[in-house]
């Protein structure tokens, strides 16, 4: 009889647990898109990552570890990023804003940008990635990057006023 491989071996794991990765999410989060993403985001990095692992005997142990890093790093990220936050993490003042907007608001405005510019702002305030990280993720110029997030954060402004 054929060893099962690290993979098939995770992968197994993954199946049988996956509704008790579920529940341990969804204890943390309480949405269930939520829970689904991070138990989804999990088992695609322990499926991915499986040739790391050492003792495929403790491989249940091990994947409930990535589960358990998934949902830590969700709980990490920034839920609502306001306008302000925004400006100032670009060095750029207030011009007459108002001082608070709401998340639907800030949303309206995101998606009224093309999709290039949005997702440049989404990496650089919501998933906190260097310029250079987006240079690198949209295989662009790291100038290019920069006039193109001041040039929407411009427009991000005119819209919230």
């Amino acid at each position: 009889m054929k060893k099962k491989s690290n993979e098939e071996i995770v992968e197994e794991v993954i199946l049988e647990q996956y509704k008790q990765y579920y529940r341990l999410a969804y204890s943390y989060v309480h949405n269930d898109a939520d829970a689904e993403d991070i138990v989804q985001n999990g088992a695609y990095k322990a499926l991915r990552s499986s040739n790391t692992l050492r003792n495929p005997e403790y491989a249940k142990t091990w994947v409930y570890r990535i589960m358990l890093n998934e949902i830590f790093n969700f709980l990490r990220q920034p839920k609502a990023v306001s306008y302000e936050y925004m400006q100032e993490e670009m060095g750029m003042e207030a011009e007459h804003v108002e001082d608070t907007y709401t998340d639907i608001d800030l949303q309206t405005a995101l998606d009224s940008l093309p999709e290039q510019d949005k997702a440049i702002i989404v990496m650089k305030f919501f998933e906190d990635k260097k310029l250079e990280e987006i240079a690198d993720i949209l295989n662009e110029n790291i100038n290019t990057i920069k006039s193109r997030l001041y040039r929407s954060m411009k427009k991000l402004r005119i819209r919230l006023e």
